[in-house]
């Protein structure tokens, strides 16, 4: 063989495997959320994903799937993560603490009056969450709190008697405890079961968010909106540690790096989101009720004991976690 045709067989072979090398592979992941779209929650997860594929070079990429739309309801999220059926989730805490009831001493009633005392609390209870999760095979990547919560009904109401016998609809242990313990009757249901019921009749009274009053279009059921802002709720984004450690350690630090800038952002919309929706709201008919001192006196009044059970119940690090949080707030 002369060596002109040498040197053509020698590039073919070259050519040939540099066509053949693959590209880079993409890591893509699913994260479902339950919440509609347009959900502040929602419009967060996709700016972080719009993020993490910038900061990764467009080789992790994560799809956002909400309004439950992936069949995964909230409840299970939790688990979902941990069995590796989805390697993303984002995860309202205070709805899994039929698996880990650390997970909702957030939501035991009036434990915090604003975001300022929130994030106090979370000082001493995120660590122990993470702690929490990471036994369900999974990583925090970002927290973020709903806004205050309210009282919807179909009826004015004066005083806390005025709640005795509605039907409201609630949506964890610490909820449910709380509204049979002011006189009303609770029916827990997932937010998928919400607008169904109000449909139905089988309701008469939901506890939730201006966010979710907007998600569910309640003026269709409800006219008035009280803000009680008794429990908080957090949803985390987390990953399956599965799925985290397949990644590079560079992507795993730009991922973290992201989630940790862009978490007080989220933040932020979380306390701008109240105001916006109530104008939604009022602007399609929900009145604003008037909440008296006497009303949220009662209800502190009625309540007061779970936070003690709660501690009790939870046992661990809960009583080590409210008395430091006490601390930091005198």
């Amino acid at each position: 063989m002369s060596k002109v045709s040498l040197k053509t067989v020698g590039l073919a072979a070259i050519l040939s495997a540099a066509i053949t090398v693959p590209a880079m592979a993409e890591t893509s992941w699913d994260l479902p959320l339950a919440w509609p779209d347009g959900n502040f929650h929602v419009e967060n997860a996709k700016k972080f994903a719009a993020e993490v594929k910038k900061a990764t070079g467009g080789e992790v990429v994560i799809n956002i799937h909400p309004g439950g739309s992936l069949g995964f309801k909230g409840p299970e999220m939790l688990t979902s993560v941990r069995d590796g059926l989805i390697p993303i989730g984002d995860v309202l805490l205070n709805q899994q603490v039929g698996e880990a009831p650390l997970l909702g001493l957030e939501a035991t009633p009036y434990i915090a009056n604003g975001y300022e005392d929130l994030r106090a609390f979370h000082k001493h209870w995120r660590p122990e969450v993470e702690k929490t999760v990471a036994k369900f095979n999974q990583k925090i990547l970002y927290m973020v709190p709903w806004p205050r919560q309210y009282v919807y009904t179909k009826v004015e109401v004066g005083d806390i008697g005025g709640l005795k016998g509605i039907k409201i609809r609630t949506y964890n242990k610490t909820t449910t405890g709380m509204f049979n313990r002011i006189g009303m009757t609770a029916v827990q249901l997932p937010w998928g079961e919400v607008v169904p019921s109000l449909a139905a009749g089988t309701i008469d009274a939901v506890t939730t968010s201006a966010s979710s009053g907007v998600d569910g279009k309640f003026w269709e059921f409800l006219k008035y909106m009280y803000p009680t802002n008794h429990v908080w709720s957090s949803n985390v984004v987390s990953v399956n540690l599965d799925a985290w450690k397949a990644l590079s350690a560079e992507h795993r630090t730009a991922i973290e790096a992201t989630a940790k800038k862009m978490e007080p952002g989220f933040w932020e919309v979380s306390a701008n989101e109240d105001a916006a929706k109530v104008k939604v709201l009022n602007a399609n008919g929900v009145k604003n009720g008037v909440v008296t001192p006497a009303m949220i006196e009662a209800m502190q009044e009625l309540t007061a004991p779970m936070l003690g059970e709660a501690v009790k119940s939870i046992g661990g690090p809960a009583g080590a976690i409210i008395e430091a949080y006490k601390k930091d707030r005198m």
